[in-house]
């Protein structure tokens, strides 16, 4: 079983952090070389249930998926293994 790598892709794949209470989900929605989108999944991990509770989706730029990225490895979150 391979680690997630700490690195944001360069090209369209999804990526997932943690903070041990929620899960954020980056997934590419369109993918060109001048227009790129990622939707963003949040959830809650829940005591006791196989999968967290889907909260909230937006889509947003690349850009602002990078910042949001940057943002959260800074306040601790790890990237982690998909949960849903």
């Amino acid at each position: 079983m391979s680690r997630p790598s700490p690195r944001v892709p360069l090209t369209p794949k999804e990526g997932w952090l943690s903070d041990s209470r929620q899960v954020l989900r980056f997934g590419p929605t369109r993918w060109e070389r001048t227009y790129q989108r990622l939707e963003i999944t949040s959830g809650e991990l829940l005591p006791g249930e196989p999968v967290p509770l889907l909260k909230n989706r937006r889509e947003i730029s690349r850009d602002e998926a990078l910042k949001l990225w940057a943002t959260k490895r800074q306040e601790g979150w790890r990237p982690c293994q998909p949960q849903w």
